[in-house]
């Protein structure tokens, strides 16, 4: 069964593939929700676990923002 993102993960990333990640997932989150609705659905929790990664990447984000987290870059 796969998981999401992990917070590992996104802490590896930069503020810019944090961005291209989000964008990626809220078209699959798009894609998944138009399956929903026509029925051909095959994963109904795939739903959960991508809104479940887009509200972390928002909440790294976030933490970064208010220097709770560093990103990447600012470590070396």
């Amino acid at each position: 069964m796969a998981k999401g993102l992990s917070t590992e993960d996104l802490d590896a990333m930069t503020d810019a593939e944090l961005q291209a990640k989000v964008k990626e997932l809220k078209e699959e989150l798009f894609n998944l929700r138009f399956a929903s609705v026509t029925h051909r659905l095959e994963d109904a929790g795939r739903l959960r676990t991508v809104r479940k990664d887009i509200a972390r990447i928002y909440t790294v984000k976030r933490e970064r923002e208010l220097n709770i987290r560093t990103a990447p870059s600012a470590k070396e």
